[in-house]
């Protein structure tokens, strides 16, 4: 491969291509379709515009915002907290490192584990901890490994299983490791069956960790469950699509939805297809679509007070997916561009705050929403 082009792999993985955005339709919704599932609405912007950063909520309500980007190679050490109090933002400690597609994971401490994401043209080792009581941000041990846009979620134990990512320009890995939350250093655990980044990784109900899709060499359909029991990966049942930049979300009866995506690396080939992994059976089955084709959606889609899944990003419309129906349906309310690698955040009052993204041009924006119910 062209060096130059390699160096660009990471700005692709977070899809700071413009080419081929004219394929995906996001058009006016319907109205027939639009229906009494709650409302979007502008909300205050962010100190800085963001995409690829995270954001997590804090034991006491407020909202993390994490790095991120500006546009390409413009990474932010920065972070601002969001007061839903006051729909204020506030500037709080900086980052040690730069990044972006990273991962932010609310510990039961109170602290949040930030690691991983990319620093330039590849992924990073290094791990910091943020306290909400003093505003700083630590750094504590490197990760066994860099990566870019990997995977992370908080086991049963409270632990952290972190998996995939790339460690620099398309090297995407098969391995994973444990956060202890104890020693607050990074262990080795089983290898995934397949190298994976932009994929999905969702807890279930007995414990165990549900992988599906993403990509290594290819866009993959594979699955696999992670057992922290035994610390290794199965495989299982493999979706009916290959997807990546997909979202997937827990229902209340513990079955999980997989929707949008891709069926390729960068722009091009989007998803409004949908599936349900049900863990009983070890299988995918097709669910019905979603109104808008979308991807570069967030990993986790956030289960609402009624039991039903938000999607958003990716385009204009936030859909709710109601479990009773096996249906998605539009809110009324939409943004004013298909924002890619937005962040969307459950409130404590069971609203959700969205913020940032990018539209079909390589400038992030600083425009916030809040859906409510």
């Amino acid at each position: 491969m062209n060096p130059s082009r390699r160096h660009l792999v990471p700005l692709l993985v977070l899809g700071f291509v413009m080419a081929a955005a004219a394929r995906t339709n996001f058009g006016a919704v319907p109205p027939s379709i639009v229906a009494n599932v709650g409302s979007l609405n502008p909300s205050t912007p962010m100190l800085e515009p963001r995409s690829g950063h995270t954001a997590t909520l804090l034991p006491d309500g407020r909202v993390l915002i994490a790095g991120g980007m500006r546009g390409n190679q413009d990474f932010y050490k920065s972070a601002e907290l969001y007061d839903p109090a006051t729909g204020k933002f506030q500037p709080t400690g900086e980052m040690h490192q730069r990044r972006v597609g990273h991962i932010a994971v609310l510990l039961r401490t109170g602290k949040v584990l930030v690691a991983g994401g990319w620093v330039g043209d590849g992924g990073t080792d290094s791990a910091e901890l943020y306290d909400p009581a003093t505003g700083q941000f630590t750094p504590i041990a490197k990760m066994t490994s860099p990566r870019g846009r990997p995977i992370a979620i908080m086991l049963s134990d409270g632990n952290v299983l972190i998996a995939g990512g790339e460690k620099r320009n398309n090297e995407s890995l098969v391995s994973a490791e444990i956060f202890d939350v104890k020693t607050l250093s990074f262990q080795p655990t089983g290898s995934m069956h397949h190298a994976r980044v932009s994929h999905t990784a969702t807890l279930l109900s007995d414990g165990r960790v549900l992988i599906a899709g993403g990509y290594g060499d290819s866009v993959a359909s594979s699955a696999e469950l992670y057992d922290p029991r035994t610390g290794t990966f199965a495989e299982t049942g493999s979706m009916g699509t290959a997807r990546c930049k997909h979202t997937a979300g827990l229902l209340p009866d513990g079955r999980v939805l997989i929707a949008g995506g891709s069926e390729s690396r960068d722009w091009g080939h989007n998803l409004n297809s949908a599936e349900i992994y049900d863990r009983h059976t070890a299988k995918f089955t097709a669910a019905s679509p979603m109104s808008d084709s979308r991807f570069k959606l967030p990993d986790e889609a956030v289960q609402l007070p009624s039991g039903k899944l938000l999607i958003a990003g990716g385009s204009t419309q936030v859909e709710v997916f109601d479990p009773s129906s096996g249906k998605f349906m539009v809110a009324t309310g939409q943004m004013n561009e298909p924002w890619h690698f937005m962040t969307e955040t459950k409130l404590r009052d069971g609203s959700v705050f969205l913020a940032g993204g990018y539209p079909n041009s390589p400038q992030a924006t600083a425009k916030t929403w809040i859906y409510r119910p």
